[in-house]
């Protein structure tokens, strides 16, 4: 079981990264912050100073179309927000 399913990349988890050294993950549900702390220093090979965790609820929505009504759902996932040691970094691009 992987516990890193993938990168954030957005603009402001890319701020953040240039000014307080912090990165963001999708992880699995499960995980806690001991697990995302040592899978992160093993893919990376970096020093994790501190773990945030936010759990992302699955939102429901409905359209009105001509065919009728549609529903759907977005899927709920786990998100991780991982400060790194000062002086070391993360480079997404090169490791995807």
């Amino acid at each position: 079981m992987s516990i890193i399913i993938k990168p954030i990349i957005t603009e402001k988890i890319t701020k953040e990264g240039e000014v307080f050294n912090r990165f963001g993950f999708v992880v699995d549900k499960k995980a806690n912050k001991v697990q995302i702390k040592k899978a992160i220093e093993a893919a990376y090979g970096i020093t994790v100073v501190d773990v945030n965790t936010m759990n992302y609820r699955a939102d429901r929505t409905t359209k009105y179309t001509k065919s009728g009504l549609i529903s759907g759902k977005t899927n709920a996932y786990k998100k991780a927000i991982v400060q790194v040691k000062e002086g070391e970094t993360i480079d997404f691009y090169n490791n995807i």
